[in-house]
């Protein structure tokens, strides 16, 4: 086992060296320039210097490959993602700072979309061309096509026109107030969660069915083993190896997700801090949170990997 780890963990490099190009160059080619955006805030910082002693101080006057090997090199050798163009702070700090925001949505939009998912797939392999099947379906082809942000909008808007009832826009941490902070991000990430389970939906029906359909599940029957322990002991752990990788596929899509949502919410987390820097064109905060982002994608789809091969033997002695 120690061996399949350190062999999915050293593929990990030049994969995270080819995304790092990747958002980097990426990044420069956003329209606008930060510099003409700067000049025009009538900051007195700024107004000082002429737009090549500006562009000379943020260090944007070297060739571009230059600015890419000192960012790396930051942050292989400090851990540093760079300074933001226009609060001076540390890119890390920041992104920490939104980070549990973020956390929290994710993983209760994630838990969510797990409980609407995963018993409903199930249900409608079980239940194949029955009304049961029918319904699981169409709940999974309708979260597919609504978009989040028309969900998220319809939550705010309505209850606010009905019944005179709106979220409030005060962030509660969690460490702070645990119920109320609940309470709050409860709408927000079911909204998210929902969007997310429409795959894992389809997926979980689909590898049940399949399982369904093999030799060993029809002796199971022929033993006489009833329903439940059939699904628990003998499906479930077979079904859910796709469904695994689809929960970790889905990560980026919470991040996707959450720049909408924390926006419809007004939720102070990684999202929200990534369209202030698009807006400003901050390249090191973009760059930094994209990255950062990236890192964590890797690795749970490391942690994905591991747990296929605990899962199945024959993926680890391969």
């Amino acid at each position: 086992m120690l061996a399949y780890f350190l062999r999915r963990l050293f593929a990990l490099i030049p994969t995270f060296l080819f995304a790092s190009v990747i958002v980097f160059s990426a990044v420069h080619l956003i329209p606008g320039d930060v510099i003409d955006m700067m000049l025009s805030q009538n900051d007195i910082g700024a107004n000082r210097k002429s737009k090549d002693q500006l562009i000379q101080a943020l260090g944007l006057d070297q060739p571009m490959h230059l600015q890419y090997l000192r960012w790396l090199s930051g942050i292989v050798t400090r851990l540093d993602l760079g300074t933001s163009l226009w609060t001076q702070q540390s890119v890390t700090s920041l992104i920490f700072e939104r980070l549990p925001t973020t956390l929290y949505l994710g993983t209760l939009a994630i838990g969510f979309a797990l409980l609407i998912a995963i018993p409903i797939g199930i249900l409608s392999a079980v239940r194949q061309d029955t009304a049961a099947d029918y319904i699981g379906r169409s709940i999974a082809i309708t979260a597919l096509a609504v978009p989040v942000f028309w969900v998220g909008t319809m939550v705010v808007v309505f209850p606010s026109i009905w019944w005179g009832v709106a979220p409030t826009t005060r962030y509660v941490a969690f460490f702070a107030e645990p119920w109320l902070s609940f309470k709050q991000m409860a709408i927000p990430a079911l909204v998210l969660g929902i969007a997310l389970s429409g795959i894992t939906m389809r997926m979980t029906r689909t590898m049940v069915l399949e399982v369904l359909r093999q030799d060993y599940i029809r002796t199971a029957w022929a033993k006489g083993l009833d329903e439940g322990t059939i699904i628990r002991r003998h499906v479930m752990k077979n079904a859910l190896l796709p469904v695994i990788t689809i929960i970790g596929l889905q990560v980026p899509l919470v991040l996707g997700g959450a720049v909408i949502v924390e926006q419809i919410f007004v939720l102070p987390g990684m999202g929200q801090l990534l369209l202030e820097a698009v807006s400003q064109r901050d390249y090191p905060l973009i760059t930094g949170i994209f990255l950062f982002v990236g890192s964590g994608v890797l690795l749970i789809n490391l942690v994905v990997d591991l747990s296929y091969g605990l899962l199945d033997p024959k993926i680890r002695q391969g």
